[in-house]
C-alpha cells in the first residue's frame, strides 16, 4: 500500500461537511449567515478535520424553498455576499487543505427566473422550450409528486397560455427541459463558470428527475439514453478541471443506482449518496440487530475503482425511509419518531441524531464510529459534530436547518441581530445553546466534538476505509457488526455493538499470517492466537483494529 495512491482520487477518503451559509455564522449582524462569516469559521472546520466543504445553494432566490428555487445560476444571493466573497472563501478553504463543492440545481428553476417569466408570457417565447409543456389535460399524477402534503400533481396549469408545465417538486419550481440543446449548453456554462471561480465540483440535486423523459415529445428525445447527458457533463468537467467531482443525489435501489456511475468504467457520477445503506442502518439501530445493515452492505453492487459511495447519518432534507417496507418504516418511526410532529411526508423523520437516540452519549458515539468505519466517504451535516437537536415547531425539513450553535451567548453566538430578525429560530430546551455549543465542546477533551475530531483523524490515517474491499466477519451475535476492509495487504477491522448489553465477540480476521490487532481509537493491542482474537465490548461499544503482521513497519 502506498499513501501516494490516495492523493489522486481525493474523494475516495475525504471528509465532507455540508452547510447552509445563511444558518452558519452571521458576520455583519443582519440576522442571516453570510459568506464572510463562513470564512471566519474555516479554521474551526479545518481543526475538526474537514477536507471538503459542500455549500448548499447560495444563488439569488425568492427563498420559497430555502434557496433551491434559483433565479440566476451565475449569481450570489446579495444577503450572503458577492462573487468576491466566494473567491476569498474558496482561497481560504484551499489554504487550509479544504476543497469546496457547490450545489448544482439543474432539475428546475424558480418560477421567478427570467427564463420562465419569458416562457410563460407567450408560446412564441424563445425560452418556451426551456421547460416542458403540454396542451392536453394531464392524468392523475398525485402518486408522482415529491411533496405529497403540498402538491397533488406534477403538472400546473398556466392561465395565460392555457397549457400545463411540468414540476416534480413545488409548483413554483418548473422543471427544465433537458432535451433542449440550449438548456444543456446553459448548464455546461454554469458548470464552467463556477469551476473557473475555484470550486472542486458539484453536488448534483435530484439527478433521476432531471434525466426523466416525462412530458417530452418523441422528437425531443434526441438525447436518447438520458445517461448520455451525464456522460457529457462528466467529460466536460474532466476537460475543465481533471480532479473535480460530481456527487449525485440518487435515491434509488442499489441496482438502479449503479447505472448512474456509468457502465463504461465510471464515466458518469463520481460519487452517489448511499440512501439504501443509511435507511437500513436506522432499521438496524431500531432493532439492535445488525442484519439489515449487513444485508444492505453486501447487496451493494460493485462500482468502478474511480467511483465511491458517500455515507451519512443525517442530511439537510428529511431523514427519508422511503425504501424500507411499510412495516420496517413503522419500526423506525416507533423507535426514533413516534409522534406525528416528528414525521414528514409519511416517509421520513424531521429529527437529528442525538434526540433520536435519547441523548445517550454511548449510542451517539457508536453511531458516528459506525458511520466513519463503513466503506465509503463520510458526510457530516453542520452541527452534527456537537450533537445539535432539531426544532420540531419548524415546518418540514426546516426543523434541522436551524442556526449553528457557536456559544451560550445570545442567539447561540450565531448573530448579534435581534432574535426576531434571525433567519431561523434557535433550538430551545435540552439541545439549546446553553447545553450544546461549539465553544464549550472545543475546550472539553471529553466532548462529542473532540470524539469526532479524533475519529476523523483516525479515519484519514486508514485509507482502507475508503479504498478497501469489504468482508463481513462471521461471529455469533446478531446485534454486532464486525466488518473488515482490505486494501492491498493492509486491513482494518471494525466491530460495533448495537445493543445496550455487553458482549464478548470471537473474531477471525480474514488475513493470513496476522499476529496482532492494534486498537486505533484506544491504546493497546491484542495478540492473535491461531488466527483468532476475542474482543470484549461494552453496551454500544465499538473498536477499530488494524491487523498487524510480523515485521510491520507502518505506524498503527
Amino acid at each position: 500500500m502506498r499513501m501516494t495512491e490516495t492523493s489522486d482520487l481525493w474523494w475516495k477518503n475525504a471528509v465532507i461537511y455540508c452547510l447552509d451559509i445563511e444558518t452558519f455564522f452571521d458576520a455583519d449582524g443582519d440576522g442571516t449567515g453570510d459568506i464572510a462569516g463562513l470564512a471566519e469559521r474555516i479554521d474551526y472546520l479545518a481543526e475538526l478535520g474537514v477536507t471538503c466543504l459542500w455549500l448548499m445553494p447560495f444563488y439569488p432566490t425568492p427563498d420559497r424553498d430555502d434557496g433551491y428555487d434559483v433565479t440566476d445560476y451565475y449569481g450570489v444571493d446579495r444577503r450572503l455576499g458577492n462573487h468576491g466573497d466566494v473567491v476569498e472563501l474558496i482561497r481560504t478553504a484551499n489554504d487550509r487543505g479544504m476543497r469546496v463543492i457547490a450545489d448544482l440545481l439543474i432539475n428546475h428553476t424558480s418560477d421567478q427566473h427570467p427564463w420562465f417569466k419569458s416562457a410563460r408570457a407567450s408560446k412564441d417565447s424563445p425560452y418556451r422550450d426551456f421547460y416542458v409543456w403540454r396542451s392536453d389535460t394531464p392524468p392523475d399524477t398525485s402518486d408522482q409528486v415529491v411533496f405529497p402534503d403540498k402538491e397533488d400533481s406534477i403538472w400546473e396549469l398556466d392561465e395565460k397560455t392555457g397549457e400545463w408545465y411540468l414540476h416534480h417538486f413545488y409548483s413554483h419550481q418548473p422543471d427544465l427541459n433537458i432535451a433542449n440543446p440550449r438548456v444543456r449548453d446553459e448548464i455546461m456554462k454554469t458548470i464552467g463558470f463556477w469551476l473557473e471561480l475555484g470550486v472542486s465540483g458539484f453536488r448534483v440535486d435530484a439527478v433521476p428527475f432531471f434525466l426523466s423523459d416525462v412530458g417530452l415529445q418523441p422528437e425531443d428525445k434526441e438525447v436518447g439514453d438520458p445517461h448520455t447527458y451525464l456522460k457529457q457533463m462528466r467529460a466536460f468537467l474532466g476537460r475543465r478541471r481533471g480532479d473535480a467531482i460530481l456527487l449525485g443525489e440518487v435515491n434509488l435501489p442499489h441496482d438502479e443506482q449503479q447505472l448512474y456511475f456509468g457502465q463504461n468504467g465510471g464515466d458518469e457520477l463520481n460519487m452517489l449518496f448511499d440512501f439504501i445503506t443509511m435507511q437500513n442502518l436506522y432499521l438496524a439501530l431500531a432493532r439492535a440487530d445488525a442484519r439489515p445493515l449487513v444485508d444492505a452492505l453486501v447487496r451493494r453492487p460493485p462500482i468502478p475503482p474511480d467511483c465511491q459511495w458517500a455515507t451519512f447519518l443525517r442530511n439537510h432534507d428529511e431523514l427519508t425511509l422511503d425504501k424500507l417496507s411499510e412495516e420496517e418504516r413503522g419500526e423506525v418511526f416507533a423507535a426514533f419518531g413516534p409522534d406525528p410532529e416528528m414525521q414528514v411526508f409519511g416517509r421520513g423523520l424531521k429529527r437529528r441524531v442525538p434526540p433520536m437516540l435519547d441523548g445517550d452519549p454511548r449510542r451517539v458515539r457508536m453511531a458516528y464510529s459506525l458511520l466513519f468505519s463503513l466503506p465509503g466517504t463520510p458526510t457530516l451535516y453542520y452541527g452534527e459534530e456537537i450533537g445539535m437537536g432539531e426544532d420540531l415547531r419548524a415546518e418540514g425539513r426546516m426543523a434541522v436547518r436551524t442556526p449553528m450553535q457557536w456559544s451560550d451567548d445570545t442567539n447561540a453566538g450565531f448573530s448579534t441581530a435581534p432574535a426576531r430578525r434571525l433567519v431561523g429560530r434557535v433550538v430551545e430546551g435540552g439541545y439549546g445553546p446553553e447545553h450544546v455549543n461549539a465553544a464549550a465542546q472545543v475546550r472539553d477533551p471529553d466532548s462529542l466534538w473532540n470524539f469526532i475530531r479524533n475519529v476523523i483523524q483516525t479515519y484519514r490515517s486508514c485509507p482502507e476505509l475508503g479504498w478497501g474491499s469489504l468482508t463481513v466477519l462471521d461471529q455469533p451475535h446478531h446485534h454486532v457488526l464486525a466488518h473488515q476492509l482490505t486494501w492491498h495487504t493492509s486491513s482494518i477491522v471494525a466491530v460495533h455493538n448495537l445493543s445496550s448489553e455487553p458482549v464478548t465477540v470471537p473474531l477471525r480476521p480474514a488475513v493470513p499470517g496476522a499476529t496482532a490487532v492494534m486498537d486505533l481509537l484506544q491504546h493497546g493491542h491484542c495478540d492473535v492466537e491461531d488466527g483468532a482474537v476475542e474482543l470484549a465490548l461494552e453496551g454500544y461499544g465499538y473498536r477499530w483494529l488494524r491487523v498487524m503482521h510480523d515485521g510491520e513497519r507502518r505506524l498503527p
